[in-house]
């Protein structure tokens, strides 16, 4: 593309120079010739095998733009990190008044990411598992594992399965069944499930989770620091996780303060049932939620559609050449 760009204007300005004593209009044309000539030998040329074609090809470049190519250079670049630090799929203050805004941007921003740091230390130069069978032996590998590795697993899946208020629906027919069944009603499941994340139940930091259990059952358990049901040996009931409260004290304190059982009251209001309805569905069939890499991209992505502005463009360098009825030549930049 540079190639066809240098010798497109080396040719124009040798063209310009030889018409300096011809007509405007004679002058623009050649150029247009020129340009069309050049393009359709390096088009023809490439498809016939003639053109050594690099990757991206210059069909792809062509057709995606540079924008592109830059991007998949990223991709690529980014690939060798072991995980990274998803975005939310609403605006921080999204969650209030259950969830204020600078408590998302701390605990997002700094806690959530230090845990991906960490992960991402302590696999450098070691293969990359999915985020999801990492915790399966995380408890044995070590505290990095175990801590940092659960860390990121637990929120991604914390932010997935919130929603503004109004926007996360009521659980799925299925899945209030299977509650009324195990735990009396929707309101008696509640009472439970904070009754488990109290700090008299779960004292100091920690989840408390409504899994999945071995049998297709229903059931609340709670887990210390950043383990989760998914990891072998853990404390509580294992199973699939399908709805998490982080109880640490950074994901309440600045709105909450002491008031734990508040703040688990309070966060009912933003839960994405319509998320932990798909994740139960899965579940069933013996699939934990999968809340990293394209996965995660793809529902933070629904969620972002509709609300995320076009980005203004930004000012740089351009080479545009437009030509009109009257011979014209007209060089800008936008």
């Amino acid at each position: 593309f540079l190639t066809l760009s240098f010798v497109l204007c080396f040719d124009a300005q040798w063209i310009m120079l030889e018409g300096k004593n011809r007509a405007p209009r004679h002058a623009a044309r050649q150029i247009l010739v020129a340009g069309l000539t050049l393009a359709l030998a390096v088009y023809f040329l490439n498809d016939a095998g003639f053109v050594p074609t690099p990757a991206p090809s210059r069909r792809e470049l062509l057709s995606s733009g540079i924008a592109g190519a830059l991007t998949s250079a990223v991709m690529v670049s980014n690939s060798a990190e072991a995980y990274e630090l998803p975005p939310l799929g609403y605006a921080y203050d999204a969650l209030e008044p259950s969830i204020d805004k600078e408590t998302m941007t701390i605990h997002h921003d700094k806690h959530h990411n230090t845990y991906v740091v960490n992960i991402n230390k302590a696999l450098e130069g070691n293969e990359q598992p999915p985020l999801v069978e990492l915790q399966k032996t995380a408890i044995q590998r070590g505290p990095a594992f175990r801590n940092s590795g659960g860390g990121v697993y637990n929120h991604d899946l914390f932010w997935l399965e919130m929603a503004p208020v109004g926007k996360g629906g009521s659980p799925s027919a299925k899945l209030a069944t299977a509650i009324d069944e195990s735990f009396g009603s929707l309101d008696d499941f509640k009472a439970k499930f904070e009754a488990a994340g109290a700090p008299g139940a779960r004292f100091g930091s920690g989840w408390v989770w409504l899994v999945v259990d071995a049998d297709k059952k229903l059931a609340i358990t709670s887990t210390p620091n950043q383990d989760n049901p998914l990891m072998e040996g853990v404390e509580g009931v294992p199973g699939i996780p399908i709805l998490g409260c982080d109880v640490w004290e950074h994901a309440y304190y600045l709105k909450y303060q002491w008031q734990r059982p508040a703040y688990i009251k309070a966060w009912w209001d933003v839960v994405n049932w319509n998320q932990v309805s798909a994740w139960y569905e899965d579940a069933l069939g013996g699939k934990a939620p999968e809340v990293d890499g394209a996965a995660a991209a793809v529902l933070v992505g629904q969620r972002r559609s509709d609300r995320v502005p076009v980005a203004p463009k930004r000012k740089g360098f351009s080479f545009d050449v437009g030509f009109n009825w009257e011979g014209k030549v007209a060089l800008g930049g936008s």
